[in-house]
């Protein structure tokens, strides 16, 4: 029985369990779609505000749109206003004009008849004069005009002979006087120092010992800067001094700074001396650079090549007629640039033509051609204006006068070349022969370079000696001696020293 009651009180505890549980599911599911609909209720009030919003924004901004649109018509309205105010303004103007140029068609109109009426009076007096010619000289009508016509020409064609002879006379006689006036204007404003170059350079010695060390033991040292500079050097000649002769300039100059080097150094040996020679030219370098770019300072030129600067620096050390051409070409710029200034030419095509009319001077000894051609090239090369060719490349009137600056600069550079004392012409034949000589060695195959001494009567060429030998020396020496007297004219007689020399260096480390 208790067994039976149990199982009852069991079965009544399930069944109470059960209901319990599906009371507390059913209660839990409605708590759970009370809080979804919340949920819901709380997105659709938030989508609801974020749309009330939107509307409220786009609102504004279609307010904002439509009132710019109004501010933009009511502008644009004001300036179509405007515009036909201007329109109505031009087009008054333009019914005045109208009306004023047909004034003035109407008054042209009535002067045209009167002149047609004047004309027909002439040409009806006219023929009454020829009438009445005719009558009086009992001549026909056709003869009378024929007459008359021959006579009025005649009368006419000797007045305009006659005044027009007056015109030339007066016009050449006032040219050449104000010709006159600008040549010697300018050779007044410009008084140019000259500098006359020869063909010796002088070094004071402190003492006569010094020309021992510098002959050095059997002649070394000299023959070793002779041969470093292309110059000769004379010892015994003057006390207290050494005399270098040579007619290059720069060679000259070189071996002048070099043996005062040596001098204040002390160490005169052939190595120090080729050294020092090389320092030398490279001191020269940069002073032919200086005097360019003073040159064209001087003269007030800009926009100049560099390298057309350094080749007019090198005519400082040339020469022609013993004029120094660097010093000539800036006298001849100023006075072509003060003619120019004073005709209306162009001032700065002529101070650049007449600097540089004789730039091919400066390489003409390297280059095949004339002086002018090679100066024509320099100029086209370094991109100098056509115009300043043009003006330098007549000087010598190789080729014609294409503008007046050139013209110009040939009379600016006559003027510099014709002062007295300007020029030498025995300076020049001489440097020109010692060139020749020079030129003439230089031309054969093997030759190094060479170097005419003692006043053109030494001639010393250095050879290569892997392509000379001995033997080719002495023919070599024989060929060039009959190549001088085939070509040159001298007097008295020229030295052929061919010098073949063979060095071996090695450096001990």
């Amino acid at each position: 029985m208790a067994s039976y009651v149990q199982t009852i009180f069991g079965l009544v505890l399930i069944i109470l369990g059960a209901t319990i549980g599906f009371i507390l599911r059913r209660y839990l599911a409605l708590q759970q779609v009370s809080s979804a609909e919340s949920e819901a209720k709380r997105i659709i009030n938030a989508a609801k505000e974020e749309a009330n919003k939107s509307l409220l924004e786009s609102q504004d901004k279609s307010v904002k749109l439509i009132s710019e649109a109004k501010s933009e018509a009511r502008e644009r309205e004001r300036s179509l206003s405007a515009a036909e105010e201007r329109i109505q303004r031009i087009e008054q103007k333009l019914d005045e004009r109208a009306v004023k140029l047909a004034h003035e068609e109407e008054a042209l109109t009535q002067k045209a008849e009167r002149v047609s009426g004047l004309r027909a009076e002439l040409e009806q007096l006219k023929e009454e004069e020829i009438k009445r010619l005719a009558t009086i000289a009992g001549l026909s009508l056709d003869e009378a005009r024929a007459e008359l016509f021959n006579r009025i020409e005649t009368s006419i064609s000797d007045d305009l002979a006659r005044r027009t002879q007056k015109i030339i006379a007066e016009g050449e006689e006032r040219f050449a006087e104000r010709a006159r006036d600008i040549i010697v204007t300018a050779l007044q404003r410009y008084a140019g120092s000259h500098s006359s170059d020869v063909t010796t350079s002088v070094v004071a010695l402190p003492n006569e010992d010094l020309k021992g060390r510098i002959i050095g033991k059997e002649g070394r040292n000299i023959k070793a800067l002779e041969r470093a500079t292309g110059c000769e050097v004379l010892v015994d000649d003057s006390p207290g001094a050494i005399v270098i002769s040579g007619f290059d300039p720069i060679r000259r100059q070189v071996a002048k700074i070099a043996l005062e080097k040596l001098i204040s150094d002390g160490r005169i040996q052939p190595a120090r001396i080729e050294e020092v020679v090389e320092q030398a030219k490279s001191q020269i370098e940069a002073e032919i650079r200086r005097a360019g770019e003073a040159a064209v300072t001087d003269v007030g030129i800009i926009g100049i090549d560099p390298r057309l600067i350094y080749l007019l620096g090198r005519l400082k050390f040339r020469t022609s007629y013993g004029q120094n051409v660097l010093l000539h070409s800036i006298e001849a710029a100023h006075v072509a640039g003060m003619i120019a200034a004073e005709v209306g030419a162009s001032v700065g095509v002529a101070k650049k033509g007449a600097l540089f009319h004789d730039i091919g001077k400066s390489i003409d000894h390297e280059v095949e051609g004339t002086h002018v051609e090679i100066g024509r090239k320099l100029l086209a090369r370094f991109g100098v204006d056509e115009e300043v060719i043009k003006a330098m490349q007549s000087h010598h009137e190789e080729y014609p006068f294409e503008n007046p600056e050139s013209i110009i600069v040939k009379v600016a550079e006559g003027i510099s070349a014709a002062r007295p004392g300007a020029r030498r012409d025995t300076v020049e034949n001489y440097i020109k022969r010692l060139e020749d000589l020079e030129r003439i060695a230089n031309e054969f195959p093997g030759v190094e370079k060479s170097f005419a001494i003692q006043a053109g009567r030494e001639l010393r060429v250095f050879v290569t000696p892997k392509d000379i030998d001995d033997w080719a020396a002495q023919k070599l020496a024989r060929s060039i001696a009959d190549q001088i007297e085939a070509t040159l004219k001298y007097p008295g007689e020229i030295k052929v020293n061919v010098i073949r020399e063979t060095r071996a260096i090695e450096y001990a480390k």
